[in-house]
């Protein structure tokens, strides 16, 4: 009977609300996402981005990030480690903390994600004198 109603929906409804942590975050949670998901929080990267994965929803938008909050609105896929968007693109179902076939080198650098756009953008030096020489007019 609470089916034909559409109650199950309704419930589904403040079930979410509830997750993302009431209406306000929901609210805010919808407007960085455009969407409100709920799910089982699989884990955390050491960058404070979780990630989620809930088996009722279509394969392919079963499994999502959420950005760590000191990202504010300016994030991207670049942010992911390695370990996690193997998980996220279904390289693995195994999650990174029990992956034995990723292991720890010493040579291994951290993640840094793209910093094109930004004052710490890679910006190479070059030796080679230029070209073409800038015209400059006769003072």
């Amino acid at each position: 009977m609470a089916k034909l109603l559409g109650l199950d929906k309704v419930v589904k409804f403040v079930r979410i609300i509830r997750e993302n942590g009431g209406i306000f975050k929901s609210l805010r949670t919808a407007y960085r996402m455009d969407t409100l998901k709920s799910g089982t929080c699989v884990g955390e990267d050491e960058f404070g981005n979780r990630y989620f994965e809930n088996n009722e929803y279509f394969y392919g938008t079963n499994r999502w990030v959420v950005y760590s909050d000191r990202y504010g609105m300016d994030y991207d896929g670049s942010q992911v480690t390695p370990e996690w968007f193997g998980w996220l693109h279904y390289k693995t179902d195994l999650l990174p903390h029990k992956d034995p076939s990723r292991p720890k080198h010493k040579w291994m650098t951290e993640h840094k994600p793209n910093l094109s756009g930004t004052n710490e953008a890679y910006m190479p030096y070059s030796t080679v004198p230029p070209k073409i020489q800038p015209w400059k007019p006769q003072q």
